[in-house]
């Protein structure tokens, strides 16, 4: 047996963690002898006692690690251990690192000059656009993007690395082989490729609730700051940016509408004291990396938009503003029926581009 076949095996053993795990390191020197210690000797580490040590003496010789080595050779995953030369020098400095780092394409020593964004699953138009936005301008100056591949605001700001074609680390809170939520598979597929998608969990780890927050620890290790674009008053971003804080990274939130639920949680941020972040120069000049990253690209509003609406939902959306347009207006200056004006929006509004007003008037979705 090897130093990460014994890794996975502490990695599996219930209440034992990274802060108990490294305890154990520091007292007997490698996972070799950690293997052969009795059980008393493992009671008398600190944060072990009589509860934990039978839980690793048992695990050590009760968990077999043949099936999940076979899934990780069948998948193509890296695993990197906390004693490994190449585990990510950003995320072994924080409080609990993980123990083992299941990878999905491959980590670089570029990554050490990363960004987290993060925020709300349930995001807007105006959100969504935003974080795409930052992710692309991000990895357009070669700094990699990290985020959770979670609905809303974290996938965009993955897909806007993308189009950048620039880095991205997708951390995950489940196995690689239950990528969560399930329709962003081809996504997590093109990050690894242009990046890795990333867990501490063993291969067919459930996304289960609670390995969420514990996640977040890690998108923040592998950061240098934090962007929270969009956020309820109880949303697992500010979870996020607590731990943060709690790490010595920086934390930016990207302001938003008064009356709108998810723009309560960033403003709030704000007024605590988060750096207000509207453009990429905010959150590089905070950072001092403005001098150290590459120019920056173009970010391509129509490229954005294209694979989303077709060309008469385009052109009714060009002509949306955030002022309320009658909906005869729109069908005076496309020159098309109501009828057909009225199925185009209804699209509009169900893709989250465009809101309807009382009275049939229409403003641009932002």
């Amino acid at each position: 047996m090897n130093d990460a076949e014994r890794f996975l095996i502490l990695n599996m053993i219930e209440d034992l963690g990274s802060i108990r795990t490294q305890a154990l390191l520091e007292c007997f020197g490698s996972a070799g002898k950690i293997f052969k210690a009795g059980q008393k000797d493992l009671e008398g580490v600190g944060g072990i006692g009589s509860k934990i040590a039978p839980k690793i003496w048992h695990g050590i010789r009760e968990i077999d690690v043949s099936n999940e080595l076979e899934l990780i050779k069948k998948n193509n995953i890296k695993i990197i251990t906390l004693l490994d030369k190449d585990y990510p020098k950003n995320l072994k400095n924080i409080y609990d690192p993980p123990v083992v780092l299941y990878v999905m394409g491959e980590i670089i020593s570029e990554d050490d000059l990363a960004v987290a964004i993060v925020g709300s699953r349930r995001a807007s138009f105006y959100g969504m656009k935003t974080a795409e936005r930052l992710g692309f301008e991000l990895a357009a100056r070669g700094v990699t993007v990290v985020s959770g591949l979670a609905r809303g605001i974290d996938s965009s700001s993955h897909k806007g690395a993308l189009k950048a074609k620039g880095r991205t680390l997708a951390i995950l809170g489940s196995g690689l082989i239950n990528i969560y939520p399930e329709e962003h598979r081809i996504l997590a597929e093109e990050i690894s490729e242009n990046g890795a998608v990333i867990s501490e969990y063993p291969m067919l780890t459930i996304p289960d609730k609670g390995n969420f927050p514990k996640r977040n620890r890690i998108i923040n290790g592998f950061s240098k700051g934090v962007v929270v674009v969009e956020a309820a008053e109880r949303s697992g971003a500010l979870i996020t940016a607590d731990c943060a804080l709690q790490e010595g990274r920086e934390v930016f939130a990207v302001p938003g509408k008064v009356d709108s639920n998810t723009s309560k949680g960033t403003n709030k941020l704000i007024k605590q004291g988060a750096k207000l972040a509207e453009t990429v120069e905010d959150i590089l000049e905070e950072l001092n990396l403005s001098d150290r990253v590459g120019r920056i690209g173009i970010y391509n509003n129509k490229e954005y938009l294209s694979p989303r609406l077709d060309k008469c939902e385009s052109l009714v959306y060009n002509l949306l503003t955030s002022e309320p347009q009658h909906i005869d207006e729109l069908s005076c200056a496309l020159k098309l029926r109501v009828s057909e004006i009225s199925s185009i929006l209804l699209n509009l509004e169900i893709k989250k581009f465009a809101r309807q007003l009382p009275g049939k008037n229409f403003v641009k979705e932002n």
